[in-house]
Parts: C-alpha cells; structure tokens; sequence
C-alpha cells in the first residue's frame, strides 16, 4: 500500500488549502428520514446550526422548532408571538446567532440560537406604504440579504466587525433590475443564495421558474441560462460547491443545477425526490443529506395537520 511520508502528508494540506480542525462532515446514513414536526405548526424556513441541531420556522405564529437530525427528537425553541411570522432563515455560526425573515410583517429578525432571545427586530419594509412579504435571506461577510416574494428588491443588512448588531435604521432596499422580471399579484423573489466570497447572489422566482445572478450591491440582474430548461415553483435554495439545489414545492422533487465558472449559465443535471416529500419549501444540507420542510402549501393550516422534516439523499 503506498503512504505518504510526513513530509508529503504536510505539502499535500498546504496545496489543498485543508487544515486539521475543519469540522467533519456527518455521516447521515442512519440519520432518521423523517422527523415530525408539532401539529399545526405551519413550517417555512430551515436552517442548521452547531453540530446536527437544526431550527424550523412557523409562518403564522413565528415560533422556531429545534431538533437534532441524529436522533429525531425536538421542541418548541421559541414560542409564537402575536405580530410575529417566521418564514426562512439561517444561522450565523460566527455569533451564534439565528436570522429569520418576518413575511408579511416586512422584518427580519435575530435571535440567540442558544438561549432563543430576540436581540433584534429589524423593519425592511414600510408595511403601512407598500405590501411586502420578506421571504428568504443568506448570509455573507459583510452583509445579510433578504428576499421579497411581492416587491421587486433585495433588502441588505450589515454585518458589523466583532459581532456588533447594526443600527436599526441600518437596512437598505435595492431594487432588482436588469433581466428581473416581476410578475404581478405572483410570488416573485424567493430563495437566495451567495457564491464564495459573496461576488454574486442567486435568486429564484417563483412564477417564472427563472434563476438570476444578482450584483449584491447594485441588484443588477442577470438571467442564469438553463438552455431552454427552468425550475418551475422554485423556492429554497442550497448552493454546494458549482452544484445548485432548487425546491419544486408542488412538484415533490429537488432540481439539482450544475453552474458553470461565472454563474452566468448551468445545466438541469436531474432531480431528487422521496416518497416523504409533500409540498416541501425549503431545504438546508448535512453531509450527503437535503433535510427539506413539507410545508404542505395545498392543505388548509389547522391545528390537526401535520407537518415534517424529510431527508433527502443528494
């Protein structure tokens, strides 16, 4: 058997950039493929935090749920609030801090994810002026950038040095333009995501099925060409490497994208699915899984409908 000598083991981390404390990757193949979420909760957003803990959203109430994707089990991390909605989200590993956006209450919101206390309530949108509906977001280096599914903009929030939460007049709305197309009355602008570095973010609209490259700072929009391909529904996204991961809700399956060296193109390589898939909305990924919501986005909310969190194999 060949082996490296210590010297070469040395070099070879140097030239792959890898370093002895990047966190290892789950094995998720015993993982449950299905975890329940409480009856009626009416989950959007996913996200994962430290470890195999990931939170979930409700849209109605604003309540998150936390669970472990290792053994299944989980409870309600933040309560409901009158005035509050939670729809997607991610977590700031650097400050342990999870950022929601507030749906038809046009905020987003950041939480402690130890604790779950509310730090901040940011106000992206004048909900007595305009309607707006803030959907999804990501997060870069320098800055948190949320979708609005009813408003042809981006909102960008600051990220601070050392952690400090920005001001609350701190956020700024940048109108899509360019290629973005806006359909009326139609949900729009929904999932996002960031290329390395956060040179460009990727956002979905939902009724045309297009995929767009946006300049974070301008909101220049470009279409990504799918040749003649497009992803019907889109909602959450999950960017992994040059691989693009596209929810299609009503159509039970995940587009899986692959995009070329600028963004400015891909290629629909095929779709995931699971039989336990139903109206799923968004997804977040753990090792070789997809954990996506069945948000179930064609059953009347009550508080007897159930709800879950499915694994998907990618």
């Amino acid at each position: 058997m060949f082996r490296l000598t210590p010297s070469a083991v040395l070099l070879s981390l140097l030239i792959s950039g890898c370093s002895n404390d990047k966190p290892t990757e789950p094995d998720t193949s015993a993982f449950p493929a299905n975890i329940a979420l409480p009856d009626g909760f009416t989950p959007e957003g996913v996200a994962f935090g430290r470890g195999t803990t990931f939170f979930v959203g409700s849209i109605y109430s604003g309540a998150i749920f936390r669970a472990d994707a290792r053994t299944g089990s989980g409870t309600v991390f933040v309560a409901g609030g009158l005035g509050r909605e939670a729809v997607g989200m991610k977590y700031d590993q650097a400050n342990d801090r999870l950022y929601v956006a507030g749906g038809l209450k046009g905020t987003a919101l950041v939480y402690n994810a130890t604790s779950g206390a509310l730090l901040a309530t940011y106000q992206l949108a004048d909900t007595d002026q305009v309607f707006t509906s803030v959907n999804d977001l990501v997060i870069t280096d320098t800055a948190v950038y949320f979708t609005d599914d009813s408003r042809p903009v981006i909102y960008r929030l600051p990220r601070l040095p050392n952690g400090t939460l920005p001001a609350p007049a701190s956020p700024q709305t940048i109108s899509l333009t360019g290629d973005f197309e806006f359909v009326p009355d139609a949900l729009n602008g929904n999932g996002i995501v960031a290329t390395p570095g956060g040179q460009w973010l990727i956002v979905v609209n939902t009724t045309s099925g297009k995929l767009f490259r946006v300049n974070p700072l301008s909101g220049q929009a470009t279409t990504i060409d799918l040749g003649g391909g497009s992803v019907p529904g889109g909602d959450g996204l999950v960017l992994v490497d040059k691989t693009l991961y596209v929810v299609e809700g009503a159509l039970n399956k995940i587009a899986v994208v692959a995009l070329n060296s600028d963004w400015s193109s891909g290629k629909i390589t095929g779709s995931l699915t699971s039989p336990g898939l139903n109206f799923p909305s968004t997804i977040a990924v753990l090792g070789a899984s997809l954990y996506a919501v069945n948000a179930r986005f064609d059953v009347e909310p009550g508080p007897e409908v159930t709800y879950s969190v499915v694994k998907v194999e990618r």
